[in-house]
């Protein structure tokens, strides 16, 4: 067809204008659900008074953001000061190309994937985007000249570092199974119905990936590089007006593209009993982006109940679980997966596996580490000396 280029273009101009407004559009509503759904859990109202339900509260933030001072202190560096915020932001914005959020349509004798681009190492492109966040946060909190905020940087970056070994070993399984990088694939190999999906198949690695992505995202239980009792701020003590509500935009994003991933990789991506077929060429490809609407939103109100459910780790805790706990789960998942699958080529005998493996590796783990902990005395040396009173003194 001679004009396949021109609709090609068109077609995905259209799909990245559509993508990167839904994720604005989506930050703006999580915003307001943290709020309302913080102020439900915890039997108060939350915001009311700005719109209906206080749906306005984020424009009313946004543009406070917009007209408030932009404050940058003398003693920052100024050029990465500046430019810490957009390097958390841009990955944030570039990392959900490859996400395909639902089947395909087609238009005018044309079928459209409902995805900016699928390329044959999604995974990949994804452990790669994402792995530049920390540069945004270690470089605003460098150049913040603000011990609170390299405090923070220096968590955050040690945290993603840790994590990141967990995030992308936990995902080895399925690609194992799939034999593709591309998410397209991997969603499609899944099928229609939820025992088919990954997340029972690779239980415990799934367990894991979240976790990790959880600690990603600089959430609680894991928000340890923002930490206000702690740090003031973390790393972003120093920013004020749109600077600070960048980095703010960047974690919101960043949970949006998280939860995609998650439920293109172990949730079965666009597909919910067949639902995604119905229709014609048109529907069902409307249908299979709510079915993945949906299914995110859920995975994103998880990550709001966790934040009033768990209280936040100590910071030799958080490192702790990860070396100890979510890296040997995940390195076993490789084994057992790979192993199983060779032997059975049977994906239930391969679920049950990783789940039996899993539980043996953390109690041995766990018993390791109580049969290693040495118990402290009940009173020191120290204490037993009596301390000479005043009444001694003067005697």
């Amino acid at each position: 067809m001679e004009n396949f280029p021109l609709f090609l273009i068109i077609s995905s101009a259209v799909k990245i204008l559509i993508i990167v407004h839904m994720l604005l559009i989506g930050v703006m509503i999580m915003i307001w659900a943290e709020r309302r759904v913080s102020g439900w859990m915890q039997d108060r109202l939350g915001p009311n008074r700005v719109g209906p339900q206080g749906l306005l509260q984020p424009v009313a933030d946004g543009l406070k953001f917009m007209f408030k001072e932009d404050l940058i202190p003398n003693h920052v560096d100024k050029p990465l000061y500046v430019l810490a915020p957009a390097m958390l932001l841009v990955p944030a914005l570039v990392v959900v190309a490859v996400v395909p959020f639902g089947s395909s349509i087609e238009l005018f004798g044309e079928t459209i994937n409902l995805q900016i681009a699928d390329i044959n190492i999604g995974i990949l492109y994804i452990l790669a985007i994402t792995s530049l966040g920390v540069y945004g946060v270690v470089l605003g909190a460098w150049a913040s000249n603000n011990k609170y905020s390299l405090l923070g940087g220096l968590r955050s970056s040690a945290q993603m570092i840790s994590y990141e070994l967990t995030l992308g070993l936990a995902i080895i399984g399925v690609l194992m199974l799939t034999s593709s990088l591309s998410l397209r694939t991997i969603a499609i190999e899944q099928g229609a119905y939820p025992w088919q999906w990954n997340f029972l198949i690779h239980f415990p690695a799934f367990l894991a990936f979240t976790t990790a992505m959880f600690a990603e995202t600089n959430r609680l239980p894991f928000d340890l590089a923002e930490a206000e009792q702690e740090l003031v701020a973390g790393y972003h003590t120093e920013y004020s007006s749109m600077k600070f509500a960048m980095f703010f935009m960047a974690e919101y994003m960043n949970m949006i593209v998280g939860s995609a991933v998650v439920v293109t990789l172990f949730l079965g991506g666009w597909h919910f009993f067949g639902l995604e077929n119905v229709g014609g060429p048109v529907w069902s490809g409307l249908i299979s982006f709510g079915i993945f609407f949906v299914k995110t939103a859920i995975f994103l109100f998880v990550f709001i109940w966790v934040r009033w459910t768990l209280p936040r780790f100590r910071y030799d805790q958080l490192m702790n679980f990860g070396w100890k706990f979510l890296l040997p789960v995940a390195l076993t998942s490789i084994v057992v997966t790979g192993a199983l699958w060779i032997t059975t080529g049977s994906r239930l005998v391969v679920g049950i596996g990783n789940v039996i493996a899993a539980f043996i590796v953390v109690s041995i783990v766990a018993g390791l580490l109580v049969m290693n902990k040495t118990p402290e005395p009940a009173i020191r040396d120290d204490d037993s000396q009596i301390t000479p009173s005043a009444l001694d003194a003067i005697e």
